[in-house]
């Protein structure tokens, strides 16, 4: 694949968090745009704080950016400093895009879209319209994809080990989203969602058989979570095709275009040594 050549008329994206260095958005974007022959580059940012995220934001005001990606701890932040919000990031009151267009900023969220995509690509038996989701985590990962699966039609138990953040998260989003405490709700989840950093202390050997289990984390692609889940004969869905599903309305947004048909899981799949 030849790369295209950068000129001045160059459009810039980027993906800002921190830590960054060890993000594989700028390996799809970069793919997509050399498949596509485009003038631009997508590039990673790692502000040290609130005040070099702001910093990010106003040089994008001021039009030395197209838009960015926003990845932890900053997708809160991105959704405050926004001048306007699509539906889904004030529902989950964070964003993980930001475009700017003649000094103003508008906040995305489609991490709900990518854990939409992904569960259909990988679990296309699986409906989503009345099915009980357990969700372990209470963070932004968690507040993204329990809004997500809300609009789907879901009904929604937070489990997180201090249930107050639970109860705080789903007093946010309402509907039927509810608090459940650890231990509680697996019985008839058709679903269970691990969002947080770490392997959950959860024996998926509890869970019903046909219960489908993701991970959100994609290092390793298989995690000790999902390992556990196909020791068990369950069904997985992992996180390398969350990052995948919300990589493509991300591309649109900040670059304007479609993404080549360029499916970017082998790549990946080959620059983090893994066979899948």
């Amino acid at each position: 694949m030849t790369r295209p050549l950068i000129t001045g008329a160059a459009r810039v994206g980027g993906i800002a968090g921190q830590p960054v260095t060890r993000s594989l958005s700028p390996v799809i974007h970069n793919a997509w745009i050399a498949a596509a022959g485009m003038d631009a580059a997508y590039v990673p940012f790692a502000p040290v704080d609130a005040a070099g995220f702001e910093a990010l934001v106003v040089a994008g005001r001021a039009g030395m950016l197209a838009g960015i990606n926003v990845t932890a701890p900053f997708k809160e932040q991105a959704f405050a400093l926004a001048d306007s919000a699509s539906a889904t990031a004030r529902s989950s009151g964070s964003a993980n895009i930001l475009v700017f267009q003649d000094g103003a900023v508008a906040a995305d969220s489609v991490d709900g879209e990518g854990m939409l995509l992904a569960l259909s690509d990988q679990a296309p038996m699986l409906d989503l319209d009345g099915a009980r989701v357990v969700l372990l985590g209470a963070g932004g990962a968690a507040r993204a994809a329990a809004a997500g699966l809300a609009g789907a039609g879901a009904d929604v138990r937070i489990v997180n080990r201090t249930r107050s953040r639970a109860e705080a998260l789903a007093a946010d989003l309402g509907g039927t989203v509810r608090a459940a405490g650890v231990g509680e709700g697996f019985g008839d989840a058709r679903l269970v969602i691990n969002a947080l950093s770490v392997t959950p202390e959860l024996d998926p050997s509890q869970l019903a058989p046909g219960t489908v289990v993701m991970d959100m984390t994609y290092r390793p692609v298989v995690t000790p979570f999902l390992h556990a889940a196909r020791a068990c004969g369950l069904p997985t869905v992992d996180g390398l095709a969350m990052l995948i599903g919300q990589a493509g309305p991300s591309f649109r947004a900040i670059f304007g275009a479609e993404p080549p048909p360029l499916d970017p899981r082998p790549m990946l799949l080959a620059h983090l040594g893994e066979a899948g």
